[in-house]
């Protein structure tokens, strides 16, 4: 796990779309089932809010500790592992996600930062101890690493 390179900020942004697509229909029908339960009216209490932010962790929290892909990251062929390798638990998740707002918020700055950093790392890699690995040619590259060892 140590060689496998680090997911490229294209693909990482495709991922982060695709996501964001799902996300938005689970959370249209959160939406809809909270203005059905208010009589049609919208909905504006601080519970709402708060429940819309815990679904968006629950839907990245359960394929970050199931697999560590989401539908976006198979798609693009990218998995989050620590940085050990390992499959992330739900309190690395927490950690990640509270740590992936903190990156997005100034206006990406944090995700961008991988550009420069000699790791090429995002803030929310390096304060949540995970990465997204490339798993582009990962089969070719094991065959290939298979045949040289024999």
């Amino acid at each position: 796990m140590q060689n496998t390179p680090v997911a490229s900020l294209t693909r990482r942004l495709l991922a982060i779309f695709y996501d964001f697509l799902l996300l938005l229909g689970v959370l249209f029908t959160v939406s809809a089932c909270a203005v059905a339960l208010n009589r049609g009216e919208a909905v504006t209490h601080p519970l709402y809010y708060l429940i819309l932010v815990a679904t968006t962790f629950v839907f990245y929290g359960w394929f970050w500790t199931h697999g560590g892909q989401t539908l976006g990251m198979r798609t693009w062929k990218i998995q989050l592992v620590t940085d050990q390798g390992e499959n992330l638990n739900w309190k690395r998740s927490a950690i990640r996600f509270a740590a992936a707002a903190l990156a997005f918020i100034p206006a990406g700055i944090g995700l961008l930062w991988m550009l420069f950093d000699s790791e090429r790392l995002a803030w929310h890699d390096k304060l949540s101890a995970t990465k997204l690995i490339s798993l582009k040619n990962s089969k070719k590259n094991a065959a290939h690493q298979e045949v040289h060892e024999k």
